[in-house]
């Protein structure tokens, strides 16, 4: 039986390593189109409560986390990610040093 979408996303994103991050595109060119970037939001979206998927390692291209630093949301993906050992630059994730390196080619 072939895996969905969210599935193969939750595939990808499960793989990220603790104490670095990856980007709404890399997550959805590894798991099939780089055009998936907003199906990956998505499909984080409809994780269920409690889910052992690390969410809060997925950030936006340039380290913004979700809503901004300043959201309450933005201040709990940071706290998460701070707790591995992630460092931020200028309220980001300094994607040059902590972002996952995998890549699909």
């Amino acid at each position: 039986m072939e895996k969905s979408t969210f599935e193969m996303i939750y595939d990808i994103v499960y793989q990220i390593p603790r104490g670095r991050a990856a980007s709404y595109g890399q997550v959805a060119e590894l798991a099939g189109s780089r055009r998936w970037a907003r199906v990956v939001g998505y499909a984080l979206h409809a994780l269920p409560k409690g889910s052992d998927i690390p969410w809060h390692r997925v950030v936006k291209k340039d380290g913004e986390v979700l809503g901004g630093a300043e959201s309450s949301g933005g201040r709990y993906q940071t706290e998460l990610l701070k707790g591995e050992g992630v460092g931020f630059k200028d309220g980001r994730v300094d994607m040059e040093k902590y972002q996952w390196e995998k890549r699909r080619f």
